[in-house]
């Protein structure tokens, strides 16, 4: 099978996951149910997507200037305006082919800047790692500050496994892990037709590959300037979700503690299907329906969120492929 073939199948997998995700979100929608989502939009607070959109902007802002810290080790300087420009379009091209826009902005910053391709794509890698190990960390806050989210995701997710017996949700999880984990043994054995050797081999570099993305950090001039904007990233995703709460009447009393779940749900959601549709959304759903929100108006919060995001990826996207031949004009 070609690579090309590859991929194709691999994008028409998720595109079709975002799908079905799509419709486990909007299957029981009623007539009523229309009414409350009406209703609620109606009367939300739309113009907060002004702040939130300027938020996210200003996060992807801040990613170019922690790319920017990456190839200074390299020996390269390049300019702010390039790096925020080629960030903002390799995100509006990820939409379309996820993981193309990594390789795109790296084409594009190398041709405008004079950067060897090959020296991005590595700075490409280590920022992937950051991102892995800070989402961790992420949901180690958000189950941390609210252990009893523990037991309701397994229920809401796994209906079978609400049990009074004590301990049953740490069992049902174990199970649900090792479960995972055998179909994922079969699959490398029986249809990849690999050893059991090699997948412990790829395991191991790939823990290998974050430690060496982690500990790369090290070797930083600014290896401050690099933590604190990593943190200001995050915590501006965590921001722009916890002000969409006061969209909604409905949402308006929840916290930052609701914001984390969201953050953590949402996070998942954009890496399941392209630009995370269908996905993204009922992954939020189920999380607002934990802490007792209505059906629709969840679906309408997860949505709404949803299309504020992708609305600042598609805007700055488009405008940075106005702006960049532009700018490099001489």
């Amino acid at each position: 099978m070609s690579k090309r073939l590859k991929i194709t199948i691999q994008y028409i997998f998720f595109l079709a996951l975002g799908v079905f995700f799509t419709w486990l979100s909007v299957k029981n929608l009623n007539q009523e149910n229309r009414q409350q989502i009406q209703q609620a939009l109606s009367s939300s607070r739309q113009w907060l997507i002004v702040p939130v959109f300027l938020m996210l902007v200003f996060s992807h802002y801040l990613r170019a200037l922690r790319w920017r810290l990456l190839l200074q080790p390299l020996g390269h300087r390049p300019s702010i305006v390039n790096t925020f420009l080629t960030v903002l379009m390799g995100y509006l091209i990820n939409l379309g082919v996820p993981r193309l826009g990594e390789l795109a902005k790296c084409t594009l910053l190398a041709r405008y800047e004079k950067i060897p391709a090959e020296q991005l794509v590595g700075t490409i890698i280590t920022e992937r790692l950051i991102d892995a190990v800070s989402l961790v960390l992420v949901f180690a806050l958000t189950l941390g500050l609210q252990p009893s989210l523990y037991g309701q995701l397994l229920i809401t997710f796994f209906p079978n496994s609400a049990s009074t017996a004590g301990g049953s949700s740490s069992g049902t999880l174990f199970l649900v892990v090792v479960a995972v984990g055998s179909l994922f043994v079969a699959y490398w054995v029986g249809i990849k037709k690999r050893k059991l050797v090699e997948l412990q081999q790829l395991i191991s570099t790939l823990l290998r590959r974050v430690y060496a993305g982690v500990s790369s950090i090290a070797a930083l001039q600014q290896r401050g300037s690099f933590i604190l904007l990593s943190i200001s990233i995050w915590a501006l995703y965590l921001l722009a979700g916890y002000i969409g709460f006061f969209a909604f009447k409905e949402t308006a009393n929840f916290g930052l503690p609701a914001a984390l779940t969201i953050l953590s749900a949402g996070s998942i959601g954009m890496i399941a299907s392209p630009g995370g549709i269908g996905a993204y959304a009922f992954l939020l759903e189920k999380s607002m329906q934990l802490y007792g929100l209505p059906y629709p108006i969840a679906l309408a919060f997860g949505w709404l969120l949803w299309l504020a995001q992708t609305s600042v990826t598609i805007l700055s996207g488009f405008v940075s492929f106005i702006v960049l031949p532009l700018y490099n004009k001489k």
